[in-house]
């Protein structure tokens, strides 16, 4: 028991006490009321003297008690016992409720746990779904309502809650075979004259359950989604409580969407409008809790129907494109360009490598080296450039020397007039890195949402899906964590000796030297907790960086690229090709030169 649950039960034990100190009766009180009850006692007797001799009578027979109007509208459903019933396929377990004539919990068959239990969507009476109904201007929510089971099959199942013999709300499932969806109709029967306004409000809560390795992680990944006509699903609460009004319009679906499972509803005509809401939770085994509020027309229609479907499954970018109405979109492929990146190139040659059978530690393999042959273009020009101003260096050092590092800017000038002698361009090492940046970094977005990897093992990784605690603490050590990824290890080192080697290329002195040396640092920080396969990529892309650059430094010769750069040094200015930044170079050069003019005529 926690201190707050502690405090909780004291105080409520203090005013409970306090309560029958105060509130008890004094010895005045207690002689009225015997008194009374001894009076009443007398007056029953003498009634049941008088009608000793006459025939027993039924109170069914004599009164006629209508619980309904006692207890108000669909008042005989109030009372009753719970009963469960289960209708499954080959895919899907579900388990329905008469209280509330809902779906109680969800069972996905083929998948488990990360500790190999089955995974269970949502399960127990923290799952709430119905109907809010204005009857006779009482509110009544048919989540608390008993139905009654009126047909059932195989794959089917219809439940109602009878207002009257001819008015009735009922809800009807049907569990397609070996399909992750569930057809639901909504039938309301005879309530046109009873049911008050135009709309009805369908409200579904629900707790998330964890799934995954790493809780905060499947939090982080966790988030309602919903979509507009004509606009691109969107979502709320992926890191914080939220509670967001939809704008009023037509709502396709929205979606209960955890890290790699999703619950998603979708109505045949788009909702008016509602709200979302998320909040975090702390309690073990759960991660986040969803409610939704939807507003749908009600058309005083003698038979009002709403005709919708389930889908209970897995994040796979097919199996939810495969639905239709954008649903693959709540698969965060990362932020633009990213997501294109991720959707149109890495994801299909992804899926063209699955289609081997190969294990997907040899996919991911195969895909870095593809990647890396495609970018080996720019990985060459980078090594020239850097190469490049490597071998100017010790021009670079004798202008130092000679002007001074106390006035920067004509250092700056005079290496300016350096580069555009020999026809080097300083950022012609980064352009190509750059370029090559949005690729590294989609692939921060690819793994963590790729169903694919989830339960996959290779080497010593379980699981490609989520970190690998090669070492685990048994305490939690600020930024690293409870536990050590020996990915992530791996990765951090390569990085180190990629920055060492890059170094070497590029000249890098001072503390330029050392700035590169920090970021790996604290990626081993950002990425102990990310899956395995994100390090495991990262690690052999470092490798195969090493590999290329290796392979350059072969091809290239130092010395024939100093006979270059000495060449074009020697060349006059009017038979140099000005490259676009050779051109930006001129202008600038100019524009100094016309200040200082204007700075000696001021004087």
């Amino acid at each position: 028991m926690d201190r707050n649950t502690f405090t909780g039960l004291f105080l409520i034990m203090v005013i409970i006490g306090a309560s029958v100190f105060f509130m008890k009766p004094n010895e005045a009180d207690i002689k009225k009321e015997r008194e009374r009850i001894t009076a009443d006692s007398l007056s029953k007797i003498k009634a049941s003297q008088t009608t000793a001799n006459v025939a027993a009578v039924k109170p069914a027979e004599t009164i006629k008690i209508d619980t309904a109007a006692l207890s108000g509208p669909f008042g005989a459903n109030l009372n009753g016992t719970a009963q469960t019933t289960v209708v499954e396929n080959d895919i899907l377990k579900l388990t329905f409720t008469n209280l509330g004539g809902k779906i109680l919990s969800v069972e996905l068959k083929k998948e488990t746990t990360y500790n190999n239990k089955p995974v269970i969507l949502f399960n127990g009476n923290e799952n709430k779904f119905g109907l809010n109904i204005n009857i006779d201007g009482k509110l009544v929510n048919t989540n608390n309502l008993y139905f009654t089971t009126a047909n059932k099959t195989a794959n089917s199942i219809s439940m109602r809650a009878n207002y009257s013999a001819d008015k009735y709300i009922e809800f009807v499932y049907d569990v397609k075979p070996n399909s992750n969806n569930v057809g639901f109709n909504i039938n309301l029967n005879g309530l046109n004259k009873i049911v008050q306004g135009n709309n009805v409000s369908l409200n579904w809560e629900t707790t998330l359950l964890k799934q995954e390795k790493d809780t905060k992680k499947e939090q982080e990944h966790s988030s309602p989604y919903y979509k507009y006509i004509d606009e691109n699903p969107d979502h709320i609460g992926m890191g914080a409580d939220e509670k967001e009004e939809l704008k009023e319009g037509k709502i396709e679906w929205f979606s209960f969407k955890q890290q790699f499972f999703s619950a998603v509803l979708v109505p045949q005509v788009p909702f008016e409008k509602g709200d979302l809401e998320v909040k975090i939770l702390t309690d073990t085994g759960k991660v986040k809790w969803y409610g939704a509020n939807m507003q749908m027309p009600f058309n005083q229609l003698a038979a009002q129907s709403y005709a919708m479907k389930f889908y209970f499954g897995d994040n796979k970018f097919d199996n939810l494109k495969a639905q239709g109405q954008e649903i693959e979109k709540q698969v965060d492929m990362g932020y633009w360009p990213l997501k294109y990146i991720n959707r149109f190139v890495v994801l299909p040659v992804f899926q063209f490598l699955e289609s081997f059978g190969w294990g997907y530690g040899l996919i991911i393999l195969v895909l870095t080296v593809l990647l890396k042959l495609a970018m080996s273009p720019l990985t060459y020009k980078s090594y020239i450039s850097m190469a490049k101003m490597r071998i100017l260096k010790p021009e670079m050092d004798e202008i130092k020397a000679k002007v001074g590092e106390d006035n920067a800017t004509l250092l700056q000038q005079e290496y300016l007039k350096l580069y555009k002698k020999v026809g080097v361009n300083p950022l012609g090492g980064c352009l190509p890195m750059l370029l090559q940046l949005p690729f590294v970094m989609a692939f921060f977005f690819f793994f963590p949402n790729l169903f694919e990897l989830r339960g996959e093992s290779f080497l010593w990784m379980k699981d490609l899906s989520t970190y690998d605690d090669f070492i685990k603490f048994g305490f939690t050590i600020p930024f690293i964590g409870d536990h050590l990824s020996l990915m992530c290890i791996l990765m951090t080192i390569s990085t180190l000796i990629y920055t060492y080697f890059n170094n070497q290329i590029s000249g890098a002195t001072g503390q330029m030297k050392y700035i590169g040396y920090i970021m790996p640092i604290i990626f081993l920080g950002v990425l102990n907790s990310y899956p395995s396969g994100l390090n495991y990529y990262y690690f052999l892309a470092n490798m195969f960086t090493f590999l290329q650059q290796y392979l350059i430094r072969m091809m290239v010769n130092d010395d024939k690229i100093h006979a270059i750069l000495q060449e074009n040094k020697a060349k006059p200015q009017s038979e140099k090709k000005k490259s676009k930044f050779q051109a930006r170079l001129d202008d600038y050069m100019r524009t100094q030169a016309q200040a200082k003019t204007q700075e000696k005529k001021g004087k």
